[in-house]
């Protein structure tokens, strides 16, 4: 790539830096979109609540996506991974992993975040197939089917009251001892919730599709879907590098403009936001998008 030079670099191009790259793009503004090709949602067979997109598979919105903003000239893309930022009197200089190095007045971090996939057997394959975090991204899917949540104390709790709303077929699985109070375990067993405290020793299923939940005594539990909210780490190093602050959930801080604490630095999409769905990317992509060309005009005129 010959122009090294820009005025905002999305760092991230899944479908929040894409959506910025768009209000961007439109707004005239000369931008480098680096991704790495690694989404979180790789192995989801299908995207949902999304409207237009509802069923569709997440790629396939992804690269329509990236067709579509490729149309916008001053848009530009590169293949790689970030591996080092500097902020200078001048705006950024980001590198890459190849060795390649550009400028930006602006910044914007659209990197998402990186899921720790507990040592369970079979978990990772059947993560985001059948093994599920969100019950409004596929929880229709599973309707009224039997289904497990794997959380224990107050998560398991509120937990249990969500997925109940689509199934009342639920087994809440603590993986150990329950840490529920006796009013919380009471309540879910009027509910019909059935609590296993046994730890899990691994997932049968076919193609990441979940059959049943082994326990280390040995017992099973047939079951059609699963939901967990494993611990996550931020995709991306930079922000932090740069001094951008992590709230107590481990997400980049941002005001409602998408702005971090560090003056041209701005994050969207899941690194920001416990919402995490393609709905939510796309609408604070496309907000920072704004805020950043307006911004650049505030400066400028």
């Amino acid at each position: 790539m010959k122009q090294t030079n820009f005025e905002v670099i999305i760092i991230g191009g899944s479908y929040s830096g894409l959506s910025a790259a768009m209000s961007l793009g439109r707004s005239l503004r000369q931008v480098l979109v680096i991704d790495s090709g690694l989404p979180c949602n790789k192995q989801t067979p299908h995207s949902h609540n999304f409207i237009t997109q509802d069923g569709e598979k997440p790629a396939v919105i992804s690269a329509k996506a990236k067709l579509q903003v490729e149309l916008y000239k001053t848009v530009h893309f590169y293949n790689g991974l970030a591996v080092k930022a500097v902020k200078n009197e001048n705006g950024f200089e980001i590198s890459t992993a190849s060795g390649a190095v550009f400028t930006s007045r602006k910044v914007l971090f659209a990197t998402g975040v990186k899921d720790l996939i507990p040592e369970i057997k079979g978990f990772a394959e059947c993560w985001g197939i059948s093994v599920l975090h969100c019950p409004y991204c596929h929880g229709y899917e599973v309707k009224n089917e039997k289904t497990a949540i794997i959380a224990n104390g107050e998560m398991a709790f509120d937990f249990a009251k969500l997925i109940s709303n689509w199934t009342k077929d639920v087994r809440l699985c603590t993986n150990g001892k329950s840490t529920l109070t006796l009013e919380q375990t009471e309540t879910l067993q009027k509910k019909g919730v059935l609590i296993f405290e046994e730890e899990i020793d691994s997932f049968e299923h076919k193609d990441g599709y979940i059959q049943n939940i082994i326990f280390k005594n040995q017992e099973k539990a047939a079951v059609k879907a699963i939901y967990a909210r494993p611990p996550f780490e931020q995709h991306c190093h930079l922000p932090k590098d740069l001094g951008c602050e992590i709230n107590e959930q481990g997400l980049l801080k941002v005001d409602f403009m998408q702005n971090t604490n560090i003056s041209g630095i701005y994050a969207s999409g899941d690194c920001t936001t416990q919402m995490r769905s393609v709905a939510i990317a796309v609408s604070t992509g496309s907000f920072a998008g704004a805020v950043i060309n307006k911004d650049l005009i505030e400066e400028d005129f």
